[in-house]
């Protein structure tokens, strides 16, 4: 069915095996699958009290954490970008053909309607297909 998947991961949620599968299962033979997770920027001020030490620790603890949560998935590439979730994702979408976004969401509060959560900002603002798995309950 697609070409190029686009597997958003937040690495504190356990949604992503599913999201993974469910990627597979959509992928065309010779297609591809990235895995994506969006480091937040340090903002403003904060950013002078962070040692560069910090900073390190915190990427390297990422990618750690993103190569245990792949472990024994087969042809998928591992990404990792720094910035604002939603518009990371978008954004990233848009410049590398990706042609679908199966993205994990969580069952919406009150303040998602108001505020919106990262899968309904990617809805409302991708340009390709965008599948989303909510989390079991």
């Amino acid at each position: 069915m697609y070409q190029k998947i686009l597997v958003p991961m937040a690495l504190d949620h356990d949604v992503s095996p599913r999201t993974l599968q469910i990627a597979e299962e959509l992928l065309d033979a010779g297609g591809e699958i990235i895995a994506l997770h969006v480091h937040e920027a340090v903002q403003g001020s904060v950013n002078a009290y962070l040692s560069e030490e910090v900073v390190k620790s915190g990427a390297a603890r990422t990618e750690a954490l993103m190569a245990e949560k792949l472990s024994g998935v087969n042809n998928v590439t591992q990404k990792i970008i720094t910035g604002h979730t939603a518009r990371s994702i978008i954004d990233f979408a848009n410049g590398n053909g990706i042609d679908c976004i199966v993205i994990g969401s969580h069952k919406p509060g009150l303040s998602d309607y108001f505020l919106g959560s990262t899968a309904s900002r990617v809805v409302r603002h991708a340009a390709c297909a965008v599948h989303v798995q909510r989390e079991n309950e």
